[in-house]
């Protein structure tokens, strides 16, 4: 029989997920603000889902920019909502079908782009090597990363290299990865970003923070999956921001609301379709976060490539090369 104590323990720690424990809790490890010129070491570590191949997982969102808020000053700043693509789930995105139409014509790509989804990717590991004087570092020092298609296309390449023998995030053989921070047309430029020559072991005092907290379950700060009346509400507020008019708190913050915004409104007015009259919306927010994460490019879909080999098979040959080397 558990104590009372346990008891409130394990019940404080389920509310805390399921209000989303990663929001504001520091653990986002802000590399886009070093300065220019200056580099950051990090360690990747695996995720603790074993069932996912990779270590990191990829986000996708599309950003919705709005004209003010509606019945506040204007002079209010233009806000931003990000509503996550369903394609991250395999399912048809109700935004992106209409907008995937808009390349077919030179005049709308621009457009296009605005609201295209923007990919991001999330790793979690150690920062070894820090050029920021932060204000607080979390007690768990194993931080997550969210890094943009430019620094993954480079961490990604690692995994191809013939003469890798071993996955970067091996505790004893693994690599670090030194985040450098140039410019280039007037933008923050991380090609320069590479991985170490040298292979490295995690130190005693990294295992511990290891054994003690243990690592992060990746896919727990994915947002949630929309339901139907999610995808309702996204469609009507993509459409309010392609058309210019401002952002309807009452009806929408219940469901997605700039960064900062609470929710106005426990009872929000239903997203009604031609197709599903009698649809009752039901309150379903998405979590927001207070960092400010870099701005993913954009890749428009004549632009998409094929992703690559798969994790097993690129796995399948760093393991083959160790039997041969053997």
């Amino acid at each position: 029989m558990a104590t009372l104590t346990e008891i409130r323990a394990k019940l404080q720690a389920a509310e805390t997920k399921n209000t989303g424990n990663f929001v504001g809790d520091n653990a986002i490890y802000p590399h886009w603000n070093i300065r220019e010129g200056e580099n950051a070491t990090l360690r990747f570590l695996p995720d603790s889902d074993t069932s996912n191949s990779f270590f990191w997982v990829e986000r996708a969102m599309i950003r919705l920019p709005f004209n003010g808020i509606k019945d506040q000053p204007s002079d209010n700043k233009n806000p931003l909502v990000q509503v996550p693509c369903v394609e991250m789930w395999g399912d048809a995105c109700p935004i992106l079908a209409e907008v995937r139409t808009w390349f077919k014509d030179k005049g709308l790509e621009d457009l296009g782009r605005k609201y295209w989804k923007k990919r991001s990717y999330i790793f979690q590991g150690f920062v070894r090597s820090n050029p920021m004087d932060e204000e607080t570092t979390p007690e768990n020092s194993i931080r997550r990363f969210i890094m943009s298609p430019q620094l993954f296309t480079i961490i990604k390449a690692a995994l191809m290299d013939s003469e890798l023998e071993e996955l970067p995030t091996d505790y004893v053989r693994g690599l670090d990865f030194h985040v450098k921070k140039t410019q280039k047309g007037g933008y923050a430029d991380y090609t320069t970003s590479n991985w170490a020559r040298k292979e490295s072991a995690i130190t005693a005092e990294e295992q511990a923070v290891i054994d003690q907290y243990g690592l992060f379950n990746l896919a727990d700060f994915l947002p949630k999956k929309p339901s139907e009346q999610d995808l309702k509400v996204m469609k009507e507020m993509f459409e309010a921001s392609v058309d210019g008019r401002p952002y309807d708190a009452d009806r929408w913050s219940a469901y997605y609301r700039p960064a900062g915004m609470s929710a106005t409104n426990a009872n929000p007015k239903p997203v009604v379709t031609e197709a599903s009259p009698e649809v009752v919306a039901t309150a379903s927010t998405t979590p927001t976060t207070s960092v400010q994460e870099p701005v993913a490019e954009t890749t428009a879909p004549a632009e998409e490539k094929p992703s690559g080999q798969k994790a097993e098979d690129i796995l399948a040959m760093i393991r083959a090369r160790q039997n041969n080397a053997s």
